[in-house]
């Protein structure tokens, strides 16, 4: 998924960013309920890379308490599998990676562990919180100091900022309505 194809014009800052989420429309919790694609928007975070660098695909919600925050494709690409948050965020300090690390593809060895790493059970709730002064659906993950807050981009695609405990700035990505791929 292309940036270009869902956003007039692709922020690469996190100043530019900010501004751009700042002026977008608050998302209802319900608005959110689907499968969703992801994609990583740069903006010199720490955790810049990290995500394509792990073959993610993106989120789904199903309802309030059931929230799947880290799919991948299968190793056939035919469905999607929920991985546990907690263990893909192991020992990783999240608002200081190394860079060096981001630059490879680990999306091979994620598919090899799904056994040891894939969700049980949901792994987030989604809410309506308030960020930045404005109330809108926020992916709160049960294990990690994370809130994933969206604005509308479209009525198929959102920005995220993911607000990180302990990080200066948000971390930014784009979700596009996707449900070509079932959870398996």
């Amino acid at each position: 998924m292309q940036l270009t194809e869902l956003m007039d014009t692709v922020p690469s800052t996190a100043t530019d960013a900010l501004a751009l989420f700042d002026s977008l429309p608050a998302v209802e919790a319900e608005f959110m309920l689907g499968t969703w694609r992801g994609a990583e928007l740069p903006t010199d975070h720490p955790m810049d890379g990290l995500l394509a660098a792990s073959g993610w695909w993106g989120k789904q919600f199903v309802d309030a308490e059931t929230v799947h925050p880290l799919l991948f494709p299968t190793r056939d690409g035919t469905a999607l599998w929920p991985m546990n948050p907690a263990i893909a965020f192991s020992g990783v300090p999240l608002g200081n990676l190394v860079p060096a690390v981001k630059s490879l593809s680990f999306a091979t060895p994620i598919a090899a562990t799904r056994l040891l790493s894939q969700a049980r059970k949901p792994k987030a709730r989604l809410r309506t919180t308030r960020y930045r002064g404005v109330d809108s659906a926020t992916m709160i993950y049960d294990q990690l100091p994370v809130n994933d807050v969206f604005r509308r981009l479209s009525d198929e695609t959102v920005l995220g900022a993911m607000d990180l405990k302990g990080s200066d700035r948000p971390y930014f990505f784009v979700l596009h309505r996707d449900d070509s791929l079932a959870l398996r």
